[in-house]
């Protein structure tokens, strides 16, 4: 007769640990989306738009605020767009990290007044500093080296112009592809001729946050200026009041459907090796003030979250 093996006692213990290690992981799990649910309510209360939290490793939505917003909603992503424009340069090999201009601030592109608000550095930007500014004539002069063909096709690549998949029977938004220079001058900054959903940024903003795990060097100032777009750029609104690091980019862009615009907040935490995606849509916002600090109060609530758990 075969005897049943007993357990032994070391393998007792390793199994009570296994089963307290995922009891503890759902149980933080579960804490952290609570968390981060409760503050994007608060965030948001009373706001016109939407806010949505992605988990970057699984794509699994851990909290939102007006979610059919975030899937139908279909507009123009103004300066968020930025950061994909710049993808496009560097994979091109259109420029690289050494690549500065001179902002001289004003700037009108076929009867469009986009003028830089940033500090006037009296100095040239590169590439991360640029981005991290949200320089308008460095993205509208750089643009200019790729063909329309070959910006349209790198949107596209990045998930732009389908839907998002992240939620079933979402909506798409629309790449045009730029008949004139101006036009694509427009599209690179995200005024003209690509529309998206909050889903489709969110989704988007996930690639990039897991492409910055992959640390290839040709997009180090793509990284370092989504990052220094929230320590000291245009987003720093955006960082949450511990030491945690967020990497993001603000919007603010015309809407088609009156004399106001919208604000758009994407970015992803923690910077050097990001857990969590967030997207903020505004109606009537703007993306440096009134954006930024939604996110702040989520991140803020994440970052706790993760001080707990620990």
């Amino acid at each position: 007769m075969v005897q049943a093996k007993v357990p032994s006692a070391v393998s007792l213990r390793m199994a009570l640990c296994l089963l307290m290690c995922l009891t503890l992981e759902t149980y933080t799990s579960s804490a952290t989306q609570s968390a981060l649910h409760q503050a994007v309510n608060r965030a948001m209360a009373r706001s016109a738009g939407t806010a949505v939290v992605l988990d970057v490793a699984t794509g699994k939505v851990l909290a939102a605020y007006h979610p059919g917003t975030a899937a139908r909603r279909v507009a123009l992503p103004g300066s968020a767009i930025k950061p994909f424009t710049l993808l496009a340069l560097l994979e091109a090999g259109k420029i690289n990290q050494q690549t500065a201009l001179m902002c001289n601030r004003s700037l009108t592109v076929t009867g469009h007044r986009l003028d830089c608000t940033h500090p006037d550095l009296k100095q040239p930007f590169d590439a991360a500093t640029a981005l991290a500014y949200s320089c308008n004539t460095y993205f509208t002069s750089m643009a200019t080296r790729l063909t329309p063909a070959e910006l349209h096709r790198s949107f596209l690549k990045d998930g732009f112009g389908s839907p998002s998949g992240l939620v079933p029977n979402d909506e798409s938004g629309t790449v045009t592809l730029a008949p004139t220079q101006a036009d694509l001058q427009l599209q690179a900054i995200g005024e003209w001729g690509v529309r998206v959903t909050p889903l489709e940024l969110l989704r988007g903003y996930q690639h990039l946050a897991q492409l910055s795990l992959q640390h290839d060097a040709r997009l180090v100032p793509l990284f370092d200026g989504l990052e220094g777009s929230v320590s000291y750029g245009m987003g720093h609104l955006a960082q949450p009041n511990s030491s945690m690091k967020v990497a993001g980019k603000t919007g603010t862009a015309l809407v088609e459907e009156g004399a106001w615009r919208h604000g758009w907040f994407a970015g992803y935490a923690p910077a050097d090796k990001p857990e969590i995606v967030l997207v903020v849509f505004l109606e009537k916002g703007h993306g440096p003030t009134d954006a930024a600090s939604v996110a702040r109060e989520i991140f803020s609530a994440y970052s706790a979250s993760r001080g707990s758990a620990r």
